[in-house]
């Protein structure tokens, strides 16, 4: 019997309890066999992981609104595009039960935590039911329809222009359609090393 190992791509052939291999065949001990082309891109991905937690990155909140129903999820994979027309990138986990959501609605809000966030963070990014993430800060409606933080560092509406697939994500091309800015003197909250930080 082989199974096909999801962590490491490796094929192991599993003996029965008695060293028999099921045809008549005694032998002793498990047989790996390795695949080198698999090991060498599971190598790579746990590497790229490990390479991106020491990537620092601002903390957000990414919200929309509309036909799909309400939703919300904190993010580290946003960037902006281009400012001819103002345009942010936002990567969504196909997976994830907000996708089909944010597929229907089209549109979003893009909210960069302060430092006084680091809980809302981590509510956004549990298990915690869409309507109940929204009872903690206070939310505006954007001109999109997408709930905006107030407080955030800066806010960003979006219109959600394009969307391509890509492995397990969405990558969202979004143009911006307004900005609120939050106080000056406020920090940021960032991600590194799989850990909060502040900065100002």
């Amino acid at each position: 019997m082989s199974d096909r190992s999801f962590a490491s791509g490796n094929t192991v052939a599993r003996n029965n309890e008695s060293g028999n291999d099921g045809n008549g065949n005694d032998w002793t001990g498990d047989r790996m066999t390795s695949d080198p082309i698999n090991d060498e891109v599971e190598a790579t991905r746990l590497a790229f992981r490990e390479g991106m937690a020491r990537l620092a990155a601002a903390v957000n909140i990414v919200t929309t609104d509309g036909p799909g129903g309400l939703a919300g999820f904190t993010a580290s994979a946003v960037c902006s595009v281009t400012d001819r027309p103002p345009t942010l990138l936002v990567c969504l986990n196909r997976s994830s039960s907000v996708a089909g959501m944010f597929e229907k609605n089209r549109v979003l809000c893009v909210n960069t935590l302060a430092s006084g966030h680091e809980a809302m963070s981590k509510l956004f990014g549990g298990s915690t039911p869409q309507q109940e993430r929204f009872a903690s800060g206070e939310w505006v409606t954007g001109v999109t329809g997408a709930p905006r933080l107030n407080g955030a560092i800066v806010s960003f509406d979006c219109e959600v222009e394009n969307a391509v697939e890509s492995g397990t994500h969405h990558v969202l091309f979004c143009r911006v359609v307004g900005v609120a800015h939050g106080p000056e003197e406020d920090e940021a909250l960032l991600y590194f090393r799989r850990r909060y930080h502040y900065i100002r």
